[in-house]
Order: C-alpha cells, then sequence, then structure tokens
C-alpha cells in the first residue's frame, strides 16, 4: 500500500476513534433539536462535524469537504471528503448503542475509499473501490483489519433482508426473508458488505449516507442498485446536496437484484 493510502487509513482510524471516545461520554445526554426536514440533530453532531472538517483540513489542505451539518455544496477539487459525524442521530440522542461516524474519500467525484466506525461496537468497517477512476488503489474490504465479503447464500427464511424506517411499506407482500430494522443507514448497507443480510434498502439516504458504503459494499462483492435509475456519481463541482435523496438497494449477489427490487421499488415513491 502506498504513503498516501497508508496515511488516509491512519487518519480515518485516529480521528474517527478519538471523536467516537468523546462522542460516548455524551451518548443520550447531548441537546435535541429537530431540523425543517423533520430529522433530529445534536450538539454532539455539531460539535463532531466541525472537529472532523478541522482535522481533514489540517492533514489534508489541498482536499474539501462536505459535510451533513455544515458544507452542503460540492467543492472543486480533485479529492474530497464526505462526512457524516454522527449516522443515527435519533439512536445517539435517545441513548441507543449503535450508531456511526461515516468518512467517504471521493476522487474526482467518485468515492474510492470508505471508513464507517461504529463506537459503542468498535467496529471498523473500510474499504477501497478505484471503479473507473483509473487510480492505483489498495482493493478489498474489511472489519478491524480482517476481509469481509457478501454472503453466498440464496434468499430464504433463514437469510435476512434490512430495512429502513421509511421502506416498512414493502411488508404489505410477502417476503423471501427476515426483516431487521437497525435506524442507521450506513450500518444497514454495511450488514450487505459483513455477509450479515442478503440485502438492505434505504429510502432516502443523502450524500453523506452513502459515500462511505458505496465504495465498502462494492469492494466486498456487492451489487449496488439506485433504484430511481439515477446517476450517482460523479458529483458536480458547485452543486448543493443538502435535499437530494438517493434510494438504494444493496444486494449480496447480482443475481438478486431481479428477487429484491420488485419487492421495494415501491420505496421510491415515499421521497418528499
Amino acid at each position: 500500500m502506498t504513503v498516501f493510502w497508508t496515511t488516509v487509513l491512519t487518519f480515518a482510524q485516529d480521528t474517527t476513534l478519538t471523536v467516537g471516545q468523546q462522542l460516548l461520554q455524551t451518548l443520550g445526554q447531548a441537546k435535541v433539536e429537530e431540523k425543517d426536514d423533520g430529522s433530529l440533530v445534536t450538539t454532539a453532531d455539531r460539535w463532531a462535524d466541525e472537529t472532523l472538517r478541522t482535522a481533514i483540513q489540517q492533514a489534508f489542505p489541498d482536499h474539501g469537504v462536505l459535510s451533513e451539518e455544515a458544507a452542503h455544496v460540492f467543492p472543486d477539487s480533485d479529492w474530497c471528503w464526505i462526512i457524516d459525524p454522527i449516522d443515527g442521530t435519533t439512536n445517539f440522542a435517545r441513548g441507543i448503542p449503535l450508531w456511526a461516524i461515516s468518512l467517504g474519500l471521493l476522487y474526482r467525484g467518485t468515492p474510492v475509499f470508505g471508513y464507517v466506525y461504529l463506537p459503542p461496537l468498535q467496529q471498523a468497517f473500510y474499504g477501497y473501490w478505484p471503479g473507473q477512476t483509473g487510480l492505483d488503489t489498495p482493493t478489498g474490504a474489511y472489519l478491524n483489519g480482517q476481509p469481509i465479503h457478501t454472503s453466498p447464500a440464496a434468499p430464504g427464511k433463514n437469510q435476512f433482508f434490512s430495512l429502513c424506517a421509511r421502506s416498512t411499506g414493502v411488508l404489505a407482500r410477502p417476503f423471501p426473508c427476515k426483516i431487521r430494522m437497525l435506524g442507521v443507514a450506513s450500518y444497514n448497507l454495511l450488514t450487505v458488505a459483513a455477509g450479515y443480510t442478503l440485502g438492505a434498502v434505504e429510502a432516502t439516504p443523502k450524500i453523506w449516507d452513502i459515500a462511505a458504503v458505496w465504495a465498502i459494499v462494492q469492494a466486498a462483492g456487492g451489487h449496488w442498485t439506485a433504484l430511481d435509475d439515477a446517476s450517482l456519481f460523479p458529483l458536480i463541482a458547485g452543486k448543493n446536496y443538502a435535499k437530494q435523496s438517493y434510494p438504494t438497494l444493496a444486494s449480496s449477489r447480482t443475481e438478486w437484484v431481479d428477487t429484491f427490487r420488485p419487492l421495494v421499488q415501491s420505496v421510491v415513491k415515499r421521497q418528499d
């Protein structure tokens, strides 16, 4: 692995660990407010967002930053970090120990590295996905340094599929797997990468919810489906991504897309 990628990984590990340790001290205690879109934000979200942005700017001064709580316009720079300081804010605000810190690194608008740390579980997911960028990057997906891969299993009554809070309407029809719902968009999709589930759906994730996991899921062998058939990447410099949603189906194998997509396609209609 080159010096650059070693530096990127070490930075992501050290920074999310430091921020995560502090956040654990305020779990369920931070002041909570409601945003205009009805979602929650806490003082801890804003502190973590600022801390992560500052750390990136100090370590990588030529890199841009887009974040959930402060900077929504994609910058005109070759490299850009997209950060979600607390993914699963409602869980965090209520004291439920399942939430994550998400960092995605994009090259010319496309994610090539993702790092998601879950402080309560002490789990760190990361992966490299050069795609069509032409970069000479490492490859693979990892959990706490160990390689992870999607499951080879077929849908069945003892296999899992994960929903989000805005996709529960799909249960009006029989489903070929057992259902789970976690309340953390990044972790929801990462369960596919880790082989825990055969699929996961997110109805209205924002770019900071998916930038990191887009790389990790595919590096683990998973298939990413944009349910609105839109082109996700590259992002466009100067565009504000605050309100854009990316309805997503993550599948453990390409052959299960035709099984799962008809069952979850209706979530696209639930967007505002």
